[in-house]
């Protein structure tokens, strides 16, 4: 009995071994070489059958980190230039064009591959420059995950959030709540969060109560950690709200409209420039509007959820 368990031993270890050995060569191959169109070999991958399906599903998912976070890369780099509305910026430079194809194609390989579906989806809808900006296709994503495994409560909450804070329609977000309140295993609090967002549609306060649970409910490290990045930028936000209640007193009282930080400082007595949690100090655009450095780990800022009966951008 001893033989046949380490020879399935050594194969596992071999084919782990060839596969981290495969993710950094093609990490260099895509140095030297962007990647071709998927359709390539789309049609010999989704052919395999068993194990390998498993194995390739794997590479396709180092594969599409690598992608998107050389994307991210490059246009971090950039991010002093004249940044263009999201939809167009994310579809004219084709920087994350090929991220959708590939964790398509890693989640027909893999149908349960549950790290897939969901940070897939938080790729996706990430706002350029930080992502492609389409939380479209992160719900499609995620609805792919709900068909092969609807006890996955995780898959509609994570579909009501991508509504609540990426398309602020808060309608579709308490639906999906809902949905996930009702799985098997869920937990109590998604029914007061689908009723609460249904009355009370969006504001900060209850984005952070969202970003806190979800925190605290997280399977996975990376998972929480992106929410307590979300929770800063909760934090940034008013910041930046106190900040510009002090620009407007300035400007009110000096009947002059600051362009940086000087006068108001001097006026108001600072030490120093007044800088966001992770250390880049905000700016003053013309105007005398304060706002996030592009320059900011913390950018680009989330879009401000709105109150039900306020003024919503379409879904």
């Amino acid at each position: 009995m001893a033989m046949p368990f380490l020879h399935a031993f050594g194969v596992a270890v071999l084919a782990a071994a060839l596969l981290a050995g495969a993710a950094k060569l093609q990490a260099l191959r895509e140095t030297a070489y962007p990647p071709p169109p998927l359709d390539e070999d789309t049609l010999y991958v989704t052919s395999l059958t068993g194990a390998y399906r498993a194995l390739a599903a794997d590479a396709y998912w180092v594969r599409a980190i690598q992608y998107y976070g050389g994307a991210k890369r490059r246009l971090a780099a950039n991010a002093l230039a004249p940044e263009p509305p999201p939809m167009i910026a994310a579809i004219d430079s084709g920087e994350y064009r090929e991220l959708y194809p590939m964790l398509d194609v890693t989640t027909s390989l893999d149908p349960h591959f549950n790290i897939a579906y969901r940070f897939g989806a938080i790729f996706l809808a990430e706002p350029y420059p930080g992502g492609p900006g389409r939380p479209d296709l992160a719900i499609k994503l995620l609805e792919k995950g709900i068909r092969e495994r609807p006890e996955k409560w995780e898959y509609m909450q994570d579909i009501g959030f991508v509504h609540y804070w990426y398309r602020q329609d808060y309608r579709a977000a308490a639906d999906w709540f809902d949905k996930a309140a009702h799985v098997a295993g869920a937990p109590w609090w998604l029914k007061s969060l689908a009723a609460t967002t249904l009355i009370q549609g969006g504001d900060r306060q209850s984005s952070r109560t969202m970003w806190q649970a979800i925190r605290q409910s997280a399977e996975l490290e990376w998972l929480r950690k992106d929410a307590e990045r979300h929770l800063v930028q909760l934090g940034a936000l008013d910041q930046i709200d106190a900040l510009q209640a002090a620009v407007d007193r300035f400007m009110a009282q000096s009947g002059t409209t600051p362009d940086n930080w000087q006068p108001v400082a001097e006026a108001l007595r600072w030490r120093r420039v007044p800088v966001d949690p992770a250390g880049t100090p905000y700016e003053i655009a013309p105007g005398g509007r304060v706002h996030l450095s592009q320059r900011s780990p913390l950018a680009p800022l989330p879009a401000e959820p709105q109150k039900i009966g306020g003024s919503r951008p379409p879904s």
